[in-house]
């Protein structure tokens, strides 16, 4: 059965284009298959042996301040493989906004792209969008048109991402994976890299 986020998925790639307590781990176990998605770029050291996953949304203001730290820990440890999951729960935005970035990749300016619209402060619209992506360098028009070229694949990969944040119970953005254990809420870098160890059974 198709759901309501997964219909809005659909629909706005292809026509338009809890804050929880610091280092609280849910029960959830994750297989391995879900740290690893190929159509998705993988930040920080791709062969990693520590796979951090995060479910994300552009307009979530506790993703955008973790986006920071994250990065900060991943580029710290150099031995951390992040995997950045679009959750767009927060509207046809968000859905443009994941579906711009994911487009991004296909020219090699995923990174980019994703620095430019974590770093917005404001609610996400498509003006502020296409502002902030052309503003980094990047070509919005051309970015639209790969959209709608590969609507089917980007809605592909959020659908699923969707239904894989479903199955794992997590209860808003942002939600991390950390070696097979989730955790709920903003993590700050100290949560991140305790989670780090734990993985490696430190």
């Amino acid at each position: 059965m198709i759901n309501r986020r997964q219909m809005l998925v659909g629909s706005v790639v292809g026509a338009a284009g809890l804050m929880l307590s610091e280092g609280l781990a849910l029960a959830s176990q994750v297989s391995k298959g879900a740290l690893s998605d190929p159509e998705i770029p993988a930040l920080g050291n791709p062969k990693g042996n520590v796979t951090i996953v995060e479910f994300f949304d552009y307009q979530c203001i506790y993703c955008k301040w973790s986006y920071p730290d994250i990065m900060k820990v991943v580029e710290r440890d150099g031995n951390v493989r992040l995997v950045m999951k679009d959750w767009p729960v927060f509207g046809p935005a968000s859905v443009r906004a994941a579906s711009m970035v994911l487009a991004a990749k296909e020219s090699g300016q995923y990174k980019q792209a994703m620095r430019a619209l974590m770093s917005t402060r404001s609610r996400l619209q498509d003006s502020s969008i296409d502002s902030a992506l052309a503003n980094a360098g990047l070509d919005p028009a051309a970015l639209q048109a790969t959209v709608q070229k590969r609507s089917d694949h980007i809605g592909r990969i959020l659908n699923r991402n969707i239904a894989q944040a479903r199955s794992y119970g997590l209860r808003g953005t942002p939600s991390f994976i950390v070696g097979g254990k989730v955790y709920g809420g903003f993590q700050s870098e100290g949560a991140l890299e305790k989670a780090i160890q734990a993985a490696r059974g430190a």
